[in-house]
């Protein structure tokens, strides 16, 4: 009887502690929905972890002159692999994204990937992404096709995700609370302003609007 009595406050406890869904809408200067806006929550309690953590492990593919995915979203501390496609050579430089790209103080990384061969598999190249001050937002471009762009967001908090095609990120189960909500997307150059909310046991709903209109991605 007290096992259970013990098993049942442990769930009234747990149940307590979790909110519900937070749905964060990201539209342009125009109103329009934005995809591959990075979405970051960061909840007061830190204890509570997502049911589905971010993978810790990400390939990054050079395809038809283009980093596939063009966003990619990933922990602090994550492995990168990244694979060249194509039959020429590319390059892969790293620097920081947003304002700090024109005055870069952090040094990045390099990546030299051979063009890939019709007889043997494309050999990737990895490296782990240690440092969240100086990499939560990374440009990725090549030395050899300058038209080439990719980015990185390696994010403090497990509470992170890309906007959908309706420029909707979507999260469940978040600690209830104080929380902190900030967006990052490729194109604006200076920050959003954090947005602090409480988070409670009904849904939330929050919506941001960035200063630009994002760049048309080449398909």
């Amino acid at each position: 009887m007290k096992n259970l009595l013990l098993s049942s406050a442990l769930l009234c406890l747990s149940a307590g502690a979790l909110a519900g869904s937070l749905s964060v809408s990201v539209v342009d200067k125009d109103g329009k929905p934005v995809p591959d806006a990075v979405v970051v929550v960061l909840p007061a309690n830190k204890t509570v972890q997502p049911a589905l953590p971010m993978p810790g492990h990400a390939t990054i593919v050079q395809e038809k002159m283009q980093f596939v995915p063009n966003v990619t979203l990933v922990p602090v501390g994550a492995r990168l692999a990244f694979i060249n496609n194509d039959p020429w050579d590319h390059h892969v430089r790293s620097s920081p994204a947003g304002m700090g790209q024109f005055n870069a103080t952090q040094a990045g990384f390099e990546l030299r990937l051979e063009g890939k061969s019709a007889t043997k598999p494309a050999k990737p190249a990895e490296i782990t992404l240690d440092k969240a001050g100086a990499l939560s937002a990374t440009l990725l471009g090549c030395f050899i096709h300058g038209s080439m762009r990719g980015f990185v967001y390696a994010s403090e908090s497990p509470w992170a995700a890309k906007t959908n095609t309706e420029g909707l990120a979507i999260f469940d189960g978040l600690p209830e609370g104080a929380a902190q909500v900030k967006v990052w997307q490729a194109d604006q150059l200076i920050d959003l302003p954090v947005q602090s909310l409480a988070l409670t046991a009904s849904p939330g709903k929050l919506a941001l609007q960035l200063n630009v209109v994002p760049r048309r991605r080449r398909v």
